[in-house]
């Protein structure tokens, strides 16, 4: 995904409820955006990047967080490895500190997803180990972990 796509794809959402479009204004916010949907996207090729993963309604708007930038991956069927149909991704992001414009990267969780809700997840606190019902092979879960690495490596503090 180049930055140009992101860029496009932000203008169309200004007005749509989703992290992202809220700071379309920062061009290093938008670059950041974009090389993170193009680094997933590079571990995931057949998976399709979505930058508005929440519905625009009342209920969904009041559990908004204004510090996280969410986006989900969503693969053309089911992930036998990953045991999931899409991956929700929720970047933590720090305020404008000392008017820097900068965001860096406080923390990441990504979530195995399916129709039916939530089957596992990786946070990066603690040990970073998986929990949920339904985890994916050992092999994903090195993948999901140097990906969170990279992740941490586009926003430096």
């Amino acid at each position: 995904m180049e930055l140009a796509y992101i860029k496009i794809e932000l203008r169309r959402l200004r007005s749509a409820f989703v992290n992202a479009s809220e700071h379309d204004q920062n061009f290093v916010f938008a670059q950041a955006l974009a090389s993170s949907a193009s680094l997933v996207r590079s571990y995931f090729p057949a998976a399709s990047v979505n930058l508005t993963p929440w519905r625009d309604d009342p209920e969904t708007r009041r559990w908004t967080e204004d510090e996280t930038l969410d986006m989900s991956f969503h693969f053309p069927g089911w992930s036998p490895r990953l045991q999931c149909r899409s991956l929700l991704l929720q970047l933590r992001l720090s305020g404008d500190d000392h008017g820097s414009m900068k965001p860096y990267l406080l923390g990441v969780l990504i979530r195995g997803m399916t129709y039916e809700g939530e089957r596992w997840r990786l946070a990066t606190v603690g040990d970073w180990s998986p929990t949920g019902n339904y985890l994916p092979d050992p092999s994903q879960w090195a993948l999901l972990k140097e990906i969170c690495k990279e992740l941490f490596s586009l926003f430096p503090p």
